[in-house]
């Protein structure tokens, strides 16, 4: 979001939080397409939006062919940097940080096949990573050893050693980047995705005619399931340029 505001400065931006299915990345890939597909669709309805920018790997990675095929509005995914991370590979070892279930979807796999077919690729995949974003986003305080703890069940596999790139694979973990940055080893790259999927939507923006810049309306923030520390969210969302968060009523 924060990429958004700088990339389509003006521009009117609703956000909305699956909350009540949290995380996606340990949902079973049937339900999570019927839900995703049912709930941007009523987002689409309701909101009338110009484009949708998925800004998820798990929903972007299940659900994007249905959602295209579905409603007539362009949208912009969010996949794992492999092949940025491919392209800044030194040692050809490169580590992707993720959820469980988006290591063992095809669709990471094909993305290696395509853009990274001679590196070796490292990854790892854990609940607590998401978790811990979810606090860092907070602003509570996440202990180094935990998220050492975490990295190295990254760094410790076999070929490990080699890793100089690593890809964030969830967009949770955004909030957590500074913490890899300063915790990880020297001469690790890390890199975020976010900046790219922002520069996609900025581009198909500026070829829809009726996306008009310098909106006073900045948009709102909606949860399927309003969290129940939702004060301890204001100053992040407000970070995000929301100053408060709407409940987003599902439809039967």
């Amino acid at each position: 979001m924060r990429c958004l505001r700088k990339d389509i400065p003006g521009a009117c931006i609703d956000y909305l939080a699956d909350t009540a299915v949290f995380p996606y990345g340990e949902q079973a890939d049937d339900f999570l397409v019927a839900r995703i597909v049912m709930l941007v669709g009523q987002a689409i309805a309701r909101l009338q939006p110009d484009l949708v920018v998925i800004a998820c790997n798990t929903a972007s990675t299940l659900a994007l062919g249905e959602l295209r095929a579905r409603y007539d509005v362009p949208f912009v995914g969010c996949v794992p940097p492999i092949k940025w991370a491919a392209d800044l590979t030194q040692s050809g070892t490169i580590g992707l940080l993720a959820t469980r279930a988006t290591l063992t979807r095809s669709y990471l796999h094909d993305l290696q096949s395509r853009f990274a077919p001679d590196c070796t690729l490292v990854t790892y995949g854990t609940r607590n990573l998401a978790d811990l974003s979810e606090q860092a986003f907070r602003g509570h305080l996440i202990p180094d050893q935990v998220l050492r703890a975490e990295m190295a069940g990254l760094f410790s596999q076999p070929g490990g050693d080699g890793i100089d790139v690593v890809g964030l694979g969830c967009t949770h973990y955004t909030f957590l980047l500074d913490h890899f940055q300063r915790l990880g080893r020297p001469g690790v790259r890390w890199i975020d995705p976010a900046h790219a999927v922002s520069r996609q939507a900025a581009r198909l923006a500026r070829s829809l005619d009726n996306v008009a810049p310098d909106r006073e309306e900045t948009g709102q923030a909606f949860f399927t399931a309003l969290p129940g520390d939702i004060e301890a969210l204001l100053p992040g969302l407000r970070h995000m340029g929301y100053d408060t968060a709407c409940p987003f009523t599902e439809q039967a």
